[in-house]
């Protein structure tokens, strides 16, 4: 029970501030937010229980006692009513069928401060304030979805009909906030752990993927949402390269992504080597599979069981997670210290070492840095591949960034997987790289919706009105392949 309650608690410590894991393009609001220590082990004087599954209220009996309180919701008498004071911040006890509360209203403090933040840089959506120079700032909260959307109630009355299209989809987001500060006993992030081969995974969506893995029954949505939000991230990376995978060639995928890919499978699928104790039956060890996941930011502190699912769903291959990007320690210098650069670790990289399956490295540098100086050569297509979650390849607050990585990528031959968080999104991300390099790179995956994007919504505080959903899309791309051609000489003639 001690290493589930951990567990939780490392994803909850991780899920909270919702904003961490978007885009760094869209980050427009002040710098002084705090990232989470993933590993923080939070101590709690709430018993961990079982929580009620009816939504409604225990009911005293007839004799006149109250019903004992379920542990999952018993609170100190010292703290008092309705607020448990925790080692990081203020944790709400809420039950699941209180979990509705208006933003600057909360009784979660860190969800207050949020709305304030909103109030302080977001603006009305109006129609009235779009030829305005200088347009208001958002100052009252819908009653119905609780999220600070429009400056005053004459303005939100009179928009009702465009709010009230993502009304519902607001409200849905609010209480899976208030969720995660409830202090219930959160059974979806005990990820399961190692399985027999012969129990293959079925990757055609959600609820057969953690089927198969032998995952806790999830009985409600807002459970799987929250469970999807962190199992996103490795399980977006396993639905392209697994053999099992839900895209084929019928499916979005090209012929030149088939001819990557499978470089990249018979590595992650090696056959049996029938290795064994004496010295006729050794057998090498293939080198790990490298995962470069540029740009990182939140997802490079993941809870690392969160990682490990890869582990699990690759059982014969070893990986080493390679996180680079400016921000991939931002808010963890505290619990990591970041090494020196010293000449035998120049950029000063961070390595830890999980278990003999999986090492995960952290570069704070960006990659065409590392790239012109060796660090990473020679690639491998049968061993190597780029991750790029949210990158905002397009997005003009970023976009000049890339121009410096992009031919460096190019360059490694190496297939690309690239995520985004909308479909407008991933469309500009397309068009970027058209328009960039035209004629230089090969589609493996067409862009579309992915199989695997979180099913949790999350609110962007600089505009509360564009929603949005981690990894919505995935596509892929490489640099392209130019075949050598012989060119037949005219035949010799004798005068």
């Amino acid at each position: 029970m001690a290493s589930i309650r951990a567990t939780s608690q490392r994803c909850l410590a991780h899920l909270r501030p919702s904003d961490l894991l978007r885009p760094a393009a869209r980050r427009t609001l002040p710098s002084n937010r705090l990232y989470p220590a993933f590993a923080r082990r939070h101590q709690s004087s709430v018993t961990v229980g079982e929580s009620p599954r009816d939504n409604t209220s225990p009911t005293p009996p007839a004799g006149g006692v109250p019903p004992p309180v379920p542990p999952a919701y018993r609170i100190p008498r010292e703290i008092g009513p309705g607020v448990l004071e925790g080692d990081d911040n203020t944790r709400v006890l809420l039950r699941q069928n209180n979990l509705f509360h208006a933003w600057d209203k909360s009784p979660s403090a860190a969800i207050r401060e949020r709305a304030a933040r909103i109030k302080a840089n977001a603006y009305c959506p109006h129609a009235e304030h779009l030829h305005v120079a200088e347009p208001k700032h958002i100052n009252f909260t819908c009653p119905d979805c609780g999220i600070p959307t429009y400056c005053s109630e004459e303005h939100w009355a009179e928009d009702y009909e465009n709010h009230l299209l993502i009304c519902d989809t607001l409200k849905e987001a609010n209480e899976d906030e208030h969720d995660l500060r409830s202090g219930r006993f959160f059974p979806e992030f005990e990820h399961p752990g190692e399985q027999i081969e012969e129990q293959l995974v079925n990757m055609t969506n959600w609820d057969t993927f953690l089927y198969t893995r032998g995952a806790l029954a999830i009985d409600e949505d807002r459970q799987l949402r929250q469970a999807t939000k962190l199992l996103t991230y490795p399980t977006t990376i396993a639905s392209v390269v697994h053999e099992l995978s839900p895209y084929s060639l019928r499916h979005r995928m090209t012929n030149e992504g088939l001819r990557s890919f499978s470089a990249l499978r018979y590595t992650l699928h090696p056959p049996a080597t029938g290795a064994g104790q004496d010295v006729k039956n050794i057998r090498t060890t293939p080198p790990p599979v490298r995962l470069f996941i540029l740009g990182a930011r939140a997802e490079s502190s993941l809870p690392r069981d969160v990682w490990y699912q890869l582990a699990y769903m690759f059982p014969r291959s070893t990986f080493h997670l390679i996180f680079i990007g400016p921000e991939s320690m931002k808010g963890r210098e505290a619990e990591y210290p970041l090494p020196d650069r010293t000449s035998s670790n120049p950029f000063g990289a961070l390595s830890e070492r999980i278990s003999y399956h999986m090492k995960i490295s952290t570069f704070v540098e960006y990659f065409h840095t590392l790239h012109d100086a060796g660090a990473f050569a020679p690639y491998d297509p049968y061993f190597d591949c780029f991750v790029l979650f949210h990158p905002g390849l397009g997005h003009p607050g970023s976009a000049a960034e890339w121009e410096y990585t992009l031919p460096k990528l190019l360059e490694t031959k190496l297939p690309i997987v690239c995520t985004g968080y909308t479909e407008t999104d991933m469309v500009r991300d397309v068009e970027w790289v058209h328009d960039k390099c035209k004629g230089e790179f090969d589609i493996l995956l067409e862009p579309g919706e992915n199989a695997f994007k979180s099913q949790r919504w999350d609110i962007n505080d600089a505009d509360p009105t564009d929603l949005s959903q981690g990894n919505w899309g995935v596509w892929s791309f490489r640099g392209k392949r130019y075949e050598a051609t012989t060119k037949e000489e005219p035949p010799v003639t004798v005068s």
